[in-house]
């Protein structure tokens, strides 16, 4: 699926969307270069599910924990990894044990001890704005993403 998000409000509104289609033990990666809309992104996941605090990047920390209603989300940021038996060495691997719902920015740091996921968002600028690529990669991510299709705003370009 791609979408064209002519602007952060429309970044905003797939990150809403997104969390209408999430169930607990589903692993995203969040992929493209710095200033791409990743956290920005999951702010808005974070909000359309209910948070109304702060959201910062875990760039330093390498993860922010969220507990709203009965739902468990992990907002990983490997940026800092220089080598990936850092994972392993901050226990990060601990967290995708679980229910949790993980979304991870800069997957590809943590190398192969991190699991493949089940979706992967890549975002890319275009214009003013990102494209969003967004791609099953096993049958959770098949489910999400089907049910993302229905939870689209009208505001952001159809999917092809």
């Amino acid at each position: 699926m791609s979408l064209d998000l002519p602007d952060e409000a429309a970044t905003l509104a797939l990150g809403a969307a997104l969390a209408r289609a999430l169930h607990p033990g589903l692993t995203i990666r969040l992929e493209g270069e710095l200033g791409s809309g990743k956290t920005t992104l999951v702010r808005g996941v974070l909000r359309g599910l209910g948070w109304t605090g702060k959201v910062k990047s875990p760039t330093f920390t390498f993860v922010e924990l969220y507990v709203i209603s009965n739902l468990k989300l992990h907002h990983f940021d490997f940026y800092r990894l220089e080598q990936a038996e850092e994972y392993l060495d901050a226990g990060l691997d601990e967290y995708f044990q679980g229910d949790a719902v993980c979304l991870v920015e800069w997957p590809d740091r943590a190398g192969e001890y991190l699991a493949p996921g089940d979706l992967r968002v890549s975002l890319s600028p275009l214009g003013e704005g990102r494209r969003a690529v967004l791609a099953a990669l096993g049958d959770k991510g098949q489910a999400c993403l089907s049910a993302l299709r229905h939870c689209l705003p009208r505001s952001i370009a159809a999917p092809s």
